[in-house]
C-alpha cells in the first residue's frame, strides 16, 4: 500500500538524522543523570514518577536540519564549512575596498552568489522532502489507553509517550519501543517482521513478560502497578536488559524478545498491548539511522592537493606583480599621467597583492565542486539504470549509498570477501551426516542435487514488489491467515470453526523446493522404520537407534524456527488425541531411558505405578494441561508447513528432519509440538533457549522431555567447538570406549566433509539430573534478572551449562556457489586484483570452495602454517619461489587462531610481506573482528585501496573499515546492505561494476578536473601576461562581465559533459580485457606528473595565445578591450578544441554543447557590446566587439593561434599513439575493427598476455562448471567463441 511503501522510505531515505532539532522535539535531557531508566504506567498518580516519565523524549520524529527561520543563516554556516566557500567570500568582500578593488564590487559577488543559492536550493528541497516525510509519520493513529474514558482511543504517533499502553493489531506497524505485556495468542506469544528495521523477512517471536499475571481476556491497565528498571536508550537491536519488579517485590528479568521495537510489523496475532519504554528519537530504530555515509575518494585527496597547488602558485604569481608595481612605481620618472598619490612603492606593492589576488581568483577553480558533484550523480544514476544489474528474481538492483566514491571503484588493489552467502548462494541444502560414528552419505540426494533445477515457472516467487504489497493488507485479509501454527490449551467445549479463507501463495525464506525436498538415505530410514515396526520390541532396540533418534530430535528442536501453516486460520485448532502405534509406551520409555541417564550404569526400566495405558491417556489426553496440536491427514495443511528460520542452516536442518517424520509441528513460549516415527506427537516443554553467539559459536535448547521427564540440553555448534565439549561422563568405562570411537569416527567423517567443501555442525546432548539442574538454574536466573553485565554472566551460565556433551553425530549443508563466481574472481586476478576470502569455516571446506570458485589453482603452493615460528621461512620459501622461473603462484591459508598472532604488533609486517607476496590468501576460522582488523591492516600498512563485499551482520565491520564496501542483499537479511556503500545482489555483479563502471568513473572524473585545472590556469596567465605591459597595475583587458563569466558560463558546460559521458573504450572490451582496469590502479589518469605536464601546456597555451595577437596588433590604434577581444575569443576556441583532442568520444551531443557554448560567448559579447553603454565602468565596451568582429584580422589571429597552441598536444598525441599506445588506446581501435579482424586480434592479445605471465592463469572454459552467459556480441563475433574461449568467459 501507499502508506507501507512511504513508511518505508521514511526508514531508508530519511535515515540521515543528524538531530539538531532533537531537542525542540521534546526530548529534554535527563535532569538526574540516571544510568538505568525506570518506567511505570503513565496512570500513576504519584507525582515524582509522572515528573520522571515527562523528562523521557516523546515520541514526535523530526528528522529535517533547518526551520523556516534558520534555513539561511544554517544553511550558510553549514556552507562556510567549504574552504572554497569562505575564499570566494572574503575575495568579494575584498572587491568591495576601494584601495585594492579590481573592478565592480556588485559583479565580483555573483559567482559565490550563484553557487551557494545552487546548493541551498538542493539543501533545501532535500529538507522539505523529509520534512513532509516527518509529517506523515508522526500524523499515523495507533490506540492508545485513556484514563478519562477508561478505553483505547486512536491518537497519533506524536502523542505516544513513555509509559502509556498501546494496542495494536494485525499488520499494524509499532508506532514505539514497548515492552510486551498482553498477547491474543493464549500462550503469550507474538510474531513480528523487522523487514523494516533490518530487511529481514522471515518472522521473529517475541513473548509476554515471564510470570506476568494473567488478568482476564485482555489486560488492564489500571491494574498495572509494576515497575520497569530497563538500560538507557542505545543502539543495540540484539539487546535488551532490565527487569521488572511486581507490587510483591518479585522480580523477573527482561530481554530482547519482551521488545516490540518501533517499525516492526506485527504479524500472525490479532491484538497486542505494551507499555512504551522508548519512544522517538530514543527507540533503537533511530539511534541505529545514522544518516548517509559519507567517505573521501582517493581521487579528492590528490584534488585537494593539487588545489593547495594552485593557491601556492597564485600567491607567487601575486607576488610577482606586486613587487613589480612596486618597482616600477620606484624607477618611474615621468609619472606626469598619474593621479597625485602621496602612497610608497611599497604600500602600492602590498594594495596591488591583493588586487591581482581579485583579478587571478578564477585559478582557483569554483565551480569545480560542484561540477564534480553533478558529475558524480550521473554516474549513479547511469550505474543504477545498468539492465545488467538487476535481479530479476529478487526484483532488486543495484543500490548506491555512498554518493562520493564512484571514482574509487576504478581504483580496487584488494577485495575481501566472505564466503557464505557472497560466494555461494546461501541455500543451504543438507547433503549427508554421520551418527553414532557411523556415515550415511545420502547418494540419492546427491544425484538430486546434481541434475536439480528450480522451477521457475511456478509463478509463486513474488517480486519484492508484490510481497511487501500482500504484506501491507489489512488484518482481515489473508496476510493474517497465514499464521503460526502455536500450541494451546483447549477447554472441553472448543470455539467455533471458521471456515479457513483460501490465501496467496506465500513465500518464505530458506523454503525452495531445493531445500525442502531432501531424499532420505534408505539404511538410515531402515532403521527408524523399526520404531514403527509392529514386531518391534525393546531387546532389538540398539544403543544406535538411541543416538538417530536423539539425534534427529536434536535437530528438530534446536532452534528458533518459527512454524507455521497457509491454510490454517490462527487460533482455530482441534483437540485430538493423537494415536501412537507403540504396542506398549513402556517400550519407547525403556529406549530413552538406555540413552537419557546420566552415567549408564543401569539398563534397568525406568519405575512406574502407572500403567502404559494410563500413562498415555495421561500424556496425550490431558485436556488444559496438555498443548497438543495434531492435523488430520488429508486435511489442508496437514504437509504444509511453512518453517521462517532466522538462518538458512536452521532451516536445512529442520527439513532434514521432517524428511525422516521427524517433524517439528508447533512451537510456543513454553512448548513444542514434534512428531517422532513411531511416537506421533510428543508434546515437548521448552525450559530454555541460549542463542548462538559468536563467542560460544553453538546455541544449546533446554527441555523436560515428554517421556523420561529428564532436563535434556541439546546443542548444535562449530565442530572444532562441540568436540571439545564432548568429554563423556565420568565412571562410564563402556560408554567411553563408545564415545572415543564415535568422536574418532566423526571427526573423520567432518574432515571428508570439509573436503568436499560442506557446512559442518556438530550435534550433542547432556542429561542432567534435577540437583544440578536446579544448582544452574538459580544461577542462570540471576544472570538473567542482571542489567549489568548480563551479557558476560549469560555467556558464563551457558558455558558451564554446556560441558561433559555426549556427541550424537554430524552433519554436512552443501551451500552451492552463485553462478559466475570462477569468472569474476579470475576477471579480477587478471585486472591486478588481489582477492582474499575471509570466512569462518573450516580449513578444509574454505580451501576446497577456494578451488571451487578458481581462487586457487592446481599448480599453487599451499602455505597452510604461518605461526611465529614459520612466518621467516615461509617467506624465505616464497621468495625462492619467486626467484625461480617458471613457479607457480603461492597461497596463503590460516585460521583464527594464527590471525591473532599475525595481527601481533611484532609479527604485522612480516605477515604482510609474506601475504603481500601470495596470490591469494584465505583466512578460516576467522570472526568478524579479526576479518574488520585484517582490512584495516593492508589497508593502513600497504597504502592500498581496499573492497570488503559480504551479505551478513558479521560482515559490517569489514565492509565499514574498507575504502568501498560493498553488501550483497542476500538470505541474511539486509544489515550488510544498509552498512554498504554500494549494494548488489549476486557476486556476479562485482566484475562489471568495477571494470566498466570502476574504469569509467575514475577516467572520466580524473580527466574532467584535470581539464578544469587546464582551462582555469590557461586563462588567468593571459591576465598575468599583461600586467608586464601594464606597469603591473591590476588592469585587465577584458570587461569584467567576460572575465567572470568566461569559466562560470562560457567554458562550464563542456567539461560536465566530457565528464558524464567520455567513453575510452567500450564495455564489451573491458570486460573481455580485465588488464585495462591496471590503469586506473595506478592511477595513471591523474599522476603528479600529469599534472604539472598539463599546468606547462597551460602556460605554453596562454604564451600563444596572449603573443600572437600582441604582436598582430603592435603598432595599431586598437584600445585595450580591442586588443583583448582576440585574446579572448582565441582562449575559448583553444580550450573547447583542447577537449575535442582529449575526448574518446563524439556524439552530436558533444559537437552541439561545443558549439552551442561558443555561440553562446560570441552572442553575448556582441549583444554586449551593442547595447551596453556603462555595463563596466570606468571602460566603455560599446561597439568594440561589434567592430572586431567585422575585421578579417580578429579571424586571421584566431585561427593561427588556435592552430599553433593546440600544435604540440595534437603532434604529442600522434607521436605517442604511434611510437607506444597504451592498452587502453589499443582496446579502443580493436572497438572499431570489423568483427573478423577483432577476433584476431583478440586472440592474439590474450596469447600474448598468456605468455607474459605465469602459467595457469587464463581458465579454459570447459572447465568450469558453470554456465557462461552470452554477451552482446555481432552474428560474427559469435561464430569465433571457440577460438577465443577464456577470453570471453
Amino acid at each position: 500500500s501507499k502508506h507501507f511503501f512511504l513508511f518505508y522510505l521514511y526508514l531508508t531515505r530519511n535515515s540521515g538524522l543528524t538531530r539538531p532539532v532533537q531537542g525542540q522535539s521534546s526530548c529534554p535531557k535527563d535532569r538526574l543523570g540516571r544510568k538505568r531508566r525506570t518506567v511505570v504506567s503513565s496512570l500513576t498518580e504519584d507525582e515524582e514518577l509522572t515528573e520522571i516519565l515527562k523528562s523521557y523524549c516523546s515520541n514526535k520524529v523530526t528528522t529535517t536540519k533547518y526551520s523556516f527561520l534558520s534555513f539561511i543563516p544554517k544553511n550558510l554556516f553549514e556552507q562556510l564549512h567549504r574552504f572554497a566557500n569562505i575564499y570566494f567570500i572574503f575575495l568579494a568582500a575584498l572587491n568591495f575596498v576601494p584601495v585594492v578593488n579590481a573592478f565592480q564590487p556588485e559583479i565580483s559577488i555573483i559567482p559565490i552568489l550563484l553557487v551557494l543559492a545552487v546548493t541551498a536550493v538542493k539543501d533545501l528541497w532535500e529538507d522539505y522532502r523529509k520534512h513532509k516525510s516527518d509529517k506523515f509519520i508522526n500524523g499515523l493513529v495507533c490506540e492508545i489507553y485513556s484514563r478519562k474514558r477508561q478505553m483505547y482511543v486512536d491518537q497519533r504517533w506524536q502523542d505516544v509517550h513513555v509509559g502509556d499502553f498501546v494496542r495494536l493489531s494485525c499488520n499494524e506497524i509499532i508506532p514505539a519501543d514497548m515492552l510486551l505485556l498482553y498477547s491474543s495468542d493464549p500462550h503469550g506469544v507474538c510474531y513480528i517482521e523487522t523487514a523494516n528495521l533490518d530487511g529481514e523477512t522471515n518472522l521473529k517471536q517475541r513473548q509476554v513478560v515471564r510470570d506476568l499475571p494473567r488478568q482476564g481476556s485482555e489486560l488492564t491497565p489500571e491494574n498495572f502497578h509494576s515497575r520497569i528498571e530497563c538500560e538507557n536508550p542505545n543502539n543495540d537491536l540484539s539487546r535488551f536488559r532490565g527487569f521488572m519488579e511486581y507490587p510483591s517485590k518479585a522480580r523477573v528479568g527482561l530481554h530482547n524478545n519482551n521488545l516490540l521495537l518501533r517499525s516492526c510489523t506485527i504479524r500472525n496475532t490479532e491484538t497486542v498491548i505494551g507499555i512504551v519504554v522508548y519512544a522517538g528519537h530514543e527507540t533503537k530504530a533511530m539511534k541505529n539511522n545514522n544518516g548517509p555515509r559519507y567517505k573521501r575518494s582517493k581521487l579528492e585527496r590528490r584534488l585537494n592537493v593539487d588545489v593547495l597547488w594552485s593557491v601556492v602558485l597564485l600567491v607567487i604569481m601575486c607576488l610577482t606583480a606586486a613587487i613589480g608595481h612596486g618597482l616600477w612605481l620606484r624607477n618611474l620618472k615621468d609619472n606626469s599621467f598619474l593621479i597625485p598619490d602621496t602612497t610608497s612603492p611599497a604600500l602600492s606593492g602590498f594594495y596591488l597583492f591583493w588586487t591581482m589576488i581579485i583579478v587571478l581568483q578564477v585559478l582557483i577553480p569554483i565551480s569545480l565542486y560542484v561540477s564534480i558533484e553533478i558529475v558524480k550523480l550521473c554516474q549513479i544514476f547511469f550505474i543504477q539504470n545498468d539492465v545488467d544489474f538487476y535481479n530479476e528474481y529478487m526484483d532488486s538492483r543495484i543500490q548506491c549509498r555512498a554518493l562520493n566514491i564512484t571514482e574509487d571503484l576504478g581504483q580496487i588493489q584488494y577485495v575481501f570477501s566472505d564466503k557464505t552467502g557472497t560466494l555461494t548462494e546461501n541455500k543451504m541444502v543438507f547433503r549427508r551426516c554421520t551418527i553414532a560414528g557411523v556415515e550415511y552419505p545420502h547418494e540419492e540426494n546427491a544425484r538430486r542435487l546434481e541434475v536439480y533445477k528450480e522451477d521457475e515457472a511456478l509463478g509463486c516467487s513474488h517480486t519484492l514488489k508484490s510481497r511487501a504489497s500482500a504484506k501491507s493488507l489489512s488484518c482481515k485479509s489473508l496476510s493474517c491467515n497465514r499464521s503460526s501454527v502455536s500450541l494451546h490449551t483447549l477447554t472441553g467445549h472448543s470455539e467455533g470453526e471458521e471456515s479457513p479463507s483460501p490465501t496467496l501463495p506465500q513465500h518464505s525464506a530458506f523454503s525452495s523446493p531445493m531445500e525442502k525436498d531432501i531424499v532420505p538415505d534408505p539404511f538410515l530410514v531402515q532403521k527408524l522404520n523399526c520404531l514403527s515396526s509392529p514386531l518391534f520390541l525393546l531387546r532389538d532396540a540398539s544403543m544406535e537407534l538411541t543416538y538417530i533418534v536423539d539425534f534427529f530430535m536434536a535437530l528438530a528442536i534446536c532452534n528458533t524456527v518459527v512454524v507455521s501453516s497457509p491454510n490454517q486460520p490462527r487460533h482455530v485448532v482441534r483437540n485430538i488425541v493423537s494415536r501412537t502405534p507403540l504396542k506398549s509406551l513402556e517400550d519407547i520409555k525403556m529406549l530413552f531411558q538406555r540413552f537419557g541417564l546420566p552415567r549408564f550404569s543401569t539398563l534397568s526400566p525406568p519405575h512406574t505405578t502407572e500403567s502404559p495405558r494410563s500413562f498415555t491417556r495421561r500424556l496425550f489426553s490431558r485436556g488444559k494441561a496438555a498443548s497438543i496440536l495434531s492435523i488430520k491427514p488429508g486435511e489442508p495443511g496437514a504437509d504444509e508447513l511453512i518453517y521462517e528460520a532466522e538462518s538458512p542452516d536452521e532451516a536445512a536442518l529442520v527439513h532434514a528432519a521432517r524428511a525422516y517424520r521427524c517433524t517439528l509441528q508447533g512451537r510456543s513460549l513454553e512448548r513444542l509440538l514434534v512428531e517422532l516415527p513411531g511416537m506421533g506427537s510428543l508434546a515437548v516443554r521448552l525450559l530454555h533457549i541460549l542463542p548462538f553467539d559468536s563467542t560460544r559459536k553453538r546455541m544449546s535448547v533446554v527441555v523436560r522431555h515428554p517421556l523420561t521427564n529428564q532436563v535434556v540440553v541439546y546443542t548444535k555448534g562449530a565442530d572444532s567447538v562441540i568436540m571439545d565439549l564432548a568429554e563423556s561422563p565420568k565412571g562410564a568405562e563402556q560408554s567411553d570406549g563408545r564415545q572415543g570411537h564415535i568422536r574418532e569416527q566423526t571427526q573423520k567423517h567432518l574432515d571428508n566433509y570439509a573436503r568436499e567443501g560442506l557446512r559442518t555442525l556438530c550435534i550433542a546432548k547432556k542429561v542432567q539430573t534435577s540437583t544440578e539442574y536446579e544448582i544452574w538454574l538459580k544461577r542462570h536466573a540471576f544472570a538473567e534478572t542482571s542489567i549489568e553485565n548480563r551479557e558476560e554472566l549469560l555467556l558464563e551460565s551457558a558455558q558451564r551449562l554446556e560441558t561433559n556433551l555426549t556427541l550424537l553425530g554430524a552433519t554436512g549443508i552443501e551451500d552451492r556457489l552463485q553462478e559466475e563466481v570462477p569468472e569474476t574472481i579470475e576477471a579480477l586476478q587478471r585486472a591486478g586484483v588481489k582477492v582474499w576470502v575471509l570466512t569462518g569455516d573450516k580449513q578444509e571446506t574454505a580451501i576446497n570452495i577456494a578451488c571451487a570458485c578458481k581462487l586457487l589453482r592446481t599448480t599453487d603452493q599451499l602455505l597452510t602454517e604461518a605461526c611465529k615460528a614459520l612466518l621467516l621461512e615461509l617467506r624465505a620459501e616464497v621468495e625462492r619461489g619467486e626467484a625461480a622461473e617458471g613457479t607457480s603462484g603461492f597461497t596463503l591459508v590460516v585460521d583464527g587462531r594464527t590471525l591473532d598472532f599475525a595481527l601481533q604488533e611484532d609479527l604485522k609486517g612480516d605477515f604482510l610481506e609474506l601475504s603481500r607476496r601470495c596470490r591469494a590468501v584465505v583466512c578460516c576460522r576467522s570472526t568478524p573482528l579479526q576479518k574488520s582488523h585484517v582490512v584495516q591492516l593492508v589497508r593502513d600498512q600497504l597504502r592500498v585501496m581496499t573492497l570488503a563485499i559480504g551479505d551478513g551482520a558479521n560482515d559490517v565491520s569489514m565492509i565499514q573499515v574498507a575504502d568501498v564496501g560493498i553488501g550483497i542483499s542476500g538470505q541474511e537479511g539486509m544489515q550488510a546492505v544498509m552498512s554498504s556503500d554500494f549494494a548488489i545482489s549476486r557476486f556476479k555483479h562485482l566484475r562489471k561494476l568495477l571494470l566498466v563502471h570502476g574504469h569509467w568513473c575514475y577516467t572520466r572524473l580524473a580527466n574532467m578536473i584535470l581539464y578544469f585545472f587546464y582551462k582555469n590556469v590557461m586563462y588567468v596567465n593571459l591576465l598575468f601576461w599583461y600586467q608586464f605591459f601594464c606597469g603591473f597595475s591590476g588592469s585587465v583587458m577584458t570587461n569584467s562581465w567576460v572575465l567572470i563569466f568566461f569559466n562560470l558560463l562560457f567554458t562550464s558546460a563542456p567539461p560536465l559533459l566530457y565528464g558524464i559521458l567520455d567513453k575510452d573504450v567500450s564495455a564489451d572490451t573491458l570486460i573481455k580485457l580485465p588488464e585495462l582496469y591496471k590503469s586506473g590502479q595506478n592511477s595513471k589518469a591523474y599522476l603528479p606528473s600529469t599534472f604539472w605536464l598539463t599546468m606547462l601546456d597551460a602556460l605554453y597555451q596562454s604564451l600563444v595565445c596572449f603573443f600572437i595577437p600582441y604582436f598582430a596588433y603592435a603598432g595599431s590604434d586598437a584600445d585595450m578591450l580591442s586588443f583583448g577581444s582576440p585574446i579572448n575569443a582565441s582562449a575559448l576556441l583553444i580550450i573547447l578544441l583542447h577537449q575535442v583532442i582529449e575526448s574518446r568520444t563524439l556524439t552530436w551531443l558533444h559537437v552541439l554543447v561545443l558549439v552551442g557554448s561558443a555561440l553562446f560567448y560570441f552572442s553575448f559579447t556582441l549583444v554586449f557590446s551593442v547595447v551596453c553603454v556603462t555595463c563596466s565602468p570606468p571602460t566603455n565596451p560599446l561597439g568594440v566587439d561589434k567592430l572586431q568582429m567585422s575585421q578579417p584580422l580578429f579571424y586571421g589571429v584566431c585561427a593561427l593561434t588556435t592552430v599553433l597552441a593546440l600544435l604540440p598536444r595534437f603532434l604529442f598525441h600522434a607521436l605517442r599513439n604511434s611510437i607506444s599506445p597504451s592498452d587502453t588506446l589499443k582496446a579502443a581501435l580493436m572497438d572499431q575493427l570489423n568483427p573478423d579482424n577483432y577476433c584476431r586480434r583478440m586472440q592474439h592479445w590474450n596469447q600474448t598476455q598468456a605468455q607474459s605471465k605465469a602459467r595457469g592463469l587464463i581458465i579454459n572454459v570447459e572447465d568450469l562448471d558453470i554456465k557462461i552467459p552470452d554477451f552482446i556480441l555481432p552474428k560474427e563475433l559469435k561464430e569465433c567463441r571457440a577460438a577465443t574461449g577464456s577470453v570471453l568467459s
